[in-house]
């Protein structure tokens, strides 16, 4: 039996990168998987790719700033799948590169409304849900900027620490009526943002190697499989924490 059977799965941002990858593996396990992505072509296209290998999943178009969309996503998944019971909130941006002083207010604005107002909207509808079946688990994605400051990338890593401030308070909240919530915080990880991130540094991804113990990056279905686990039984004891999948980058 796999680990979802019957359960019902959430991603955000679930038409590429670490989100994609964790959509399938949800349906792999046998969730009834729902994603939400701001692009109807790549959130449609994972979609496909899940009823091609023998799971169920459906898309409803989302941006998470917007709380009409949030809302509905939620809906979504409650009115066609009975219920919610695990939220994978990776829905993010990087911005724009650059130091503070030189940082616009559009920049700020478009980097907290996805990154942080996007994931506290998501837990707002998903707690709601959640509370009226008996509960569930929420993964939020951070990063290891979530952890440590940046320079060049302020505005992404304050985003971030944020989500972890977001998690803390809502498993103090919410564990005790049985809804679990954690964060994984990757370090680089093969995904278009860390694509665009080495474009503005004239390097290719697989440069950013050396920040990391294990000398390499890391690969999406290895974060999937890390928010998997937190939002199993396995994990039935762990809440409020931040798992870091950063190939030893924070033990330096």
């Amino acid at each position: 039996m796999a680990d979802f059977d019957g359960k019902v799965a959430l991603v955000t941002g679930g038409g590429t990168g670490i989100g994609r990858a964790t959509a399938i593996a949800f349906a792999r396990e046998g969730a009834k998987v729902v994603i939400g992505n701001r692009n109807k072509e790549a959130g449609e296209a994972v979609v496909n790719a899940i009823k091609e290998g023998g799971g169920e999943a459906s898309f409803l178009r989302t941006d998470v700033s917007s709380e009409g969309d949030v809302k509905a996503l939620v809906e979504h998944a409650v009115s066609t799948c009975g219920r919610l019971d695990v939220a994978f909130n990776n829905a993010g941006i990087g911005g724009t590169p650059g130091p503070l002083a030189d940082q616009t207010l559009d920049n700020y604005d478009n980097v907290m409304g996805i990154n942080v107002k996007g994931v506290w909207l998501s837990m707002k509808y998903e707690i709601q849900a959640m509370l009226t079946s008996g509960g569930g688990a929420i993964v939020n994605n951070s990063s290891v900027g979530g952890l440590f400051g940046f320079a060049g990338v302020g505005l992404y890593s304050a985003s971030k620490h944020a989500v972890m401030g977001l998690t803390k308070s809502g498993a103090l909240e919410y564990s005790a009526h049985g809804v679990r919530i954690n964060a994984v915080n990757p370090a680089v990880i093969r995904t278009p943002m860390a694509e665009g991130l080495a474009k503005t540094r004239n390097v290719e991804a697989d440069d950013f190697s050396s920040f990391h113990p294990i000398g390499r990056i890391g690969e999406p279905d290895e974060v999937a499989e890390a928010v998997l686990w937190l939002c199993s039984d396995k994990a039935s004891f762990v809440t409020g924490t931040a798992m870091t999948v950063d190939g030893g980058f924070t033990a330096q």
